[in-house]
C-alpha cells in the first residue's frame, strides 16, 4: 500500500486536473494550461509553484527538456485512489454488452468478453478461460475404441461434456468399462477436478492394499484421464493487442517487442492475472507495481468473474498508463458481472 503525502485542496485540484489533461491530450502539461482549466484562478507563477511541490513529492515529473509535467505511477496512483470520480457505463456499452453475451455458449463468451472489452476500450482486452480445477465432476464413461485405446468422457458443471484418449497397460472389456466408470462416478462425483486428480494419485500411492483389482483398474484409468499437463489449463484470451501500437508512449519498438513477447509466452501473464484472482472487485495494477517489466508502461484494470458464486476467472483491459481510468473501471467490473452471468445460465 503506497503512503501518501497529505496535500492540501489546492494541491490536490492542480494534480487532478494535470492528469485528466494529459490523459486526454498525451502531451505534457504547462502551467498555463493548468491556470485555464483548474477554475482555481491562481497565477502561472502560483501554479509553478505548486507543480515544484508535485514534483519534489514524486508525483509528477518533468519529461527530457519539457516545460509541462506529466504524471509518475505514484501519481495516478494517488489520481485513481484519492481524486477519481468513475463514470457510469454508457447505456449504449451497457447494451452491446448485453446483446453480445447473451445466448453465447460456454466456449463463445469468453472470447466474446474479450473481444468486446478491446472494441470498446480501443486498448487489449483480456480473459482467462474459467479455472478447470474449480470445474466439478458429474458423471464418467469410458468406451473401447482399438486394442489399449480408450475414450473418456466426462460431464462436468450441469452440462459440460468433455472427452480425451488414453492408452491402458492392458485391454478392458465393456463390463470393465462400465463397471470402472461406475465405480468413480459414485466416489467422486461433485468433486472439483482438482481434488479428484490429488484423491487419484494418493490412492495410487497409498492405498494399493485394501483395493480389489477392478478398483485399482478403475483409479488407473482416471489417473490417465485426470492427471494430465493441460497446458490450456492456464490459458487466456487475448483481443487487440494490436491497438496498444496507437498509443505514443507505447509505440516504441523495444517496448512494443517486449509486450508481444510477454503476450506470447503468456506465463508472466498469467501469473499476475492470478493474483488478481483473490482480489475483491476491481483491481488496478500501474506501471511497474505489476511487478512484470513488459508492463512498466502500462496500466491493467481487471476484476474476477464468478459461476455459481465461485471465482473461476479475472478479466480486464491492458493499455497505456494515460488511460481514462473513470470509463475503464466501471467497464471492465460490469463485464465481468455479466460475464458470470451470462456462464452461470449455460
Amino acid at each position: 500500500m503506497t503512503n501518501f503525502p497529505e496535500l492540501n485542496q489546492r494541491s490536490q485540484q492542480l494534480l487532478k486536473t494535470l492528469v485528466e489533461r494529459y490523459i486526454h491530450d498525451g502531451q505534457p502539461v504547462g502551467s498555463r494550461v493548468l491556470s485555464k482549466d483548474s477554475d482555481l484562478h491562481l497565477s502561472p507563477a502560483t501554479i509553478r509553484n505548486v507543480m515544484a511541490d508535485l514534483e519534489d513529492l514524486g508525483l509528477i515529473h518533468s519529461p527530457h527538456t519539457s516545460a509541462g509535467r506529466v504524471p509518475t505511477v505514484n501519481g495516478y496512483r494517488f489520481f485513481v485512489d484519492t481524486l477519481l470520480t468513475v463514470k457510469p457505463v454508457h447505456e449504449q456499452e451497457l447494451d452491446r454488452l448485453h446483446k453480445g453475451l447473451d445466448k453465447t455458449e460456454n466456449e463463445d463468451a469468453v472470447g466474446i468478453a474479450s473481444k468486446l472489452l478491446s472494441e470498446t476500450t480501443q486498448m487489449a482486452g483480456v480473459v482467462t478461460l474459467p479455472r478447470k480445477e474449480l470445474v466439478s465432476l458429474r458423471h464418467i464413461e469410458f468406451l473401447s475404441l482399438s486394442n489399449t485405446r480408450v475414450l473418456v468422457i466426462f460431464v462436468t458443471n450441469e452440462h459440460e461434456v468433455h472427452n480425451r484418449i488414453i492408452h491402458t497397460a492392458k485391454k478392458f472389456s465393456t463390463a470393465e468399462l462400465q463397471q470402472a466408470a461406475n465405480y468413480l462416478t459414485s466416489i467422486y462425483a461433485g468433486k472439483s477436478l482438482a481434488s479428484v486428480r490429488a484423491a487419484v494419485l494418493n490412492e495410487m500411492q497409498e492405498d494399493q492394499q485394501r483395493m480389489n483389482q477392478s478398483m485399482l483398474d478403475a483409479v488407473s484409468m482416471a489417473q490417465l484421464a485426470f492427471n494430465y499437463d493441460d497446458k490450456n489449463d492456464d490459458d487466456y484470451v487475448l483481443s487487440g493487442e494490436t491497438n496498444l501500437m496507437g498509443f505514443s508512449e507505447l509505440s516504441d519498438m523495444d517496448r512494443l517487442k517486449g509486450l508481444f513477447d510477454a503476450f506470447s509466452q503468456k506465463r508472466g501473464i498469467i501469473h499476475l492475472l492470478d493474483k488478481c484472482l483473490e482480489a475483491d472487485g476491481v483491481q488496478i495494477y500501474i506501471g511497474e507495481e505489476s511487478g512484470y517489466q513488459a508492463f512498466d508502461h502500462c496500466s491493467l484494470v481487471t476484476s474476477p468473474y464468478s459461476v455459481n458464486d465461485e471465482v473461476v476467472g479475472v478479466l480486464g483491459v491492458i493499455g497505456p498508463t494515460r488511460m481514462a481510468y473513470e470509463r475503464i473501471i466501471p467497464f471492465v467490473d460490469v463485464t465481468a458481472k455479466l460475464l458470470g452471468a451470462a456462464l452461470n445460465t449455460k
